[in-house]
């Protein structure tokens, strides 16, 4: 839910209360959570990544695959690991990685897992990967970002398709 930070005032315990303005409507929820301990976080807003960011990530997925002989799915997989700020890192059970990893991957094709051994006997780090449907716009240009660097590396064109209109546009104007 996107709002707004609107206050911040000290209770006469010491405690403190936060007085955010959201825009929906609040108030069935607000019932339903008012009468015990709630899990709160709040974080800056991000504009969501657009449909067309999808989409174009995926033309350039393509292309790379195309050109190195892989499937969409290693190169999208790959691209996902390089990008920085969509991971977690947890330490777990020995006796429970293997399950943790399975259910991480039913979210979807990018959302995979690496295990790195834990300074914890009887733990092991594993390194959560979020899938690009939950990526911001800033998550989602890095994405990109990287598979633009991977393309043009590989001698690949890697204008947008707005771009590619827009040119398209101009070159008939031109004939």
């Amino acid at each position: 839910m996107k709002g707004q930070l609107r206050d911040l005032t000290f209770g006469e315990r010491g405690e403190q209360h936060i007085t955010v303005t959201v825009r929906e409507d609040f108030r069935e929820r607000y019932d339903a959570l008012k009468a015990g301990e709630v899990s709160i976080e709040i974080k800056k807003y991000r504009k969501p990544r657009s449909l067309d960011a999808n989409a174009y990530s995926w033309v350039l997925i393509d292309k790379i695959a195309a050109s190195i002989g892989a499937d969409k799915a290693t190169v999208y997989r790959e691209a996902v690991r390089n990008v920085g700020g969509v991971s977690e890192t947890v330490c777990v059970k020995d006796s429970a990685v293997e399950r943790l990893r399975r259910a991480w991957g039913h979210n979807g094709l990018g959302w995979q897992t690496e295990t790195v051994k834990s300074k914890l006997d009887g733990c092991t780090n594993v390194i959560l990967y979020y899938g690009s449907s939950t990526y911001d716009s800033e998550q989602m240009s890095n994405l990109i970002d990287c598979l633009v660097q991977d393309a043009k590396a590989l001698g690949i064109e890697t204008a947008t398709p707005s771009e590619l209109a827009r040119y398209s546009q101009e070159w008939g104007e031109r004939t």
